[in-house]
């Protein structure tokens, strides 16, 4: 076995720095098996969340060597070698201690979404096209690695008026439902902030469930919006027919 150095973030909301760790490193090892070793061979109070470590729990989320990351999917001999290997906590969100965030404002954020609303006295029928649709969207772990890697959060910390991507993929997996019955195009625009995203697709590069959160929730969603606010000729049927415009 060879050894690795880790610079491991140690402190809390008032501060800390970067601790460097020698970890003997096995085949088939991954991040978190080094910060697991860590814990029980040379400082047992270092703070990581994690649970089922097979990728599907979303806990054990942080930047590895600068980018989010799953420690549990992430492989020690996937990184460099000749160089610590850096590991902070998801600079999005605020520090409750080392390696572990607070991320409830996620939750708030969920609040505010309508829930799944069938249509009333339909059929419950779907083809299989919209079935793989809206399939791809219930992938999602919630590991909020794709909130945490978007610069309007990240940089910009627009949690007051945006979303994030992780709820525009909840969003489109209800509006692209073929039977529900609520529009969320409104909230889109106005609370989540969807026109704030410049579509630059770091979202997608991140998400370990392979989601295709830009070219299958966000763009469309964005386009949703756009016939519903500023088509036009839309508008225009809208002035003519004597309808309310949004």
């Amino acid at each position: 076995m060879a050894d690795a150095v880790l610079h491991v973030f140690r402190g809390d909301k008032d501060g800390g720095q970067a601790k460097e760790y020698r970890v003997p490193v096995a085949p088939g090892m991954v991040v978190l098996d080094a910060l697991h070793y860590i814990q029980g061979h040379i400082e047992s109070d270092l703070a990581v969340r994690w649970n089922c470590k097979a990728g599907k729990c979303g806990s054990c989320s942080a930047e590895v060597n600068g980018r989010p990351r799953l420690t549990c999917k992430t492989r020690m001999d996937a990184l460099p070698q000749d160089k610590p290997i850096t590991v902070s906590p998801m600079k999005t969100f605020p520090i409750i201690k080392d390696l572990v965030t607070d991320v409830s404002w996620n939750y708030e954020v969920n609040k505010k979404i309508p829930p799944f609303t069938p249509k009333p006295g339909v059929e419950w029928k779907m083809y299989q096209e919209d079935v793989d649709r809206v399939q791809e969207f219930r992938k999602c772990i919630e590991c909020f690695l794709c909130q945490d890697v978007c610069h309007v959060l990240r940089d910009h910390d627009k949690k007051e008026s945006f979303g994030g991507p992780r709820f525009f993929v909840r969003v489109a997996s209800l509006e692209m439902h073929p039977l529900d019955n609520v529009s969320r195009t409104k909230l889109l625009k106005d609370e989540l902030g969807v026109g704030l995203c410049n579509i630059t697709k770091c979202c997608t590069e991140v998400c370990p469930e392979e989601i295709h959160i830009t070219d299958n929730a966000i763009i469309p969603l964005k386009e949703r919006v756009v016939d519903e606010y500023y088509d036009p000729l839309l508008r225009l049927v809208r002035k003519i027919r004597g309808a309310p415009q949004p």
